[in-house]
């Protein structure tokens, strides 16, 4: 890490996702891993939503500073949230509704009165 102050982060929280199409198109080879760098649980929660979201041939890391405020489980939604802010920015996942909608999920349609 070149910069000194991502360095100097408590927490650089890393996952990758590869995926090989080329070897078989119907069933390609993912290459996946994730460093935690001591926040527990935080690299496999990002793996998790790389793949969950479909994410293909990409880094993703969060670096994160403690400030002396325990966070608790709130921590991981905010890591996944930027994470997920930056993978859509970057072009890697569509919009929430449609990220949804190519998953197979339906949207909740609101009824009316």
């Amino acid at each position: 890490l070149e910069d000194r102050k991502i360095a100097a982060a408590t927490h650089n929280i890393l996952a990758w996702r590869i995926v090989d199409h080329k070897r078989n198109q119907a069933n390609p080879v993912v290459h996946a891993d994730c460093d935690d760098d001591g926040e527990t649980h935080a690299g496999s929660r990002l793996l998790h939503l790389l793949t969950i979201s479909g994410a293909e041939n990409v880094a993703v890391m969060v670096s994160r500073w403690y400030g002396g405020i325990q966070l608790g489980p709130d921590r991981f939604k905010h890591i996944n949230n930027v994470a997920r802010q930056l993978l859509t920015e970057q072009g890697f996942l569509g919009s929430p509704a449609q990220t949804s909608e190519s998953k197979g999920h339906k949207q909740k349609k609101k009824k009316a009165r």
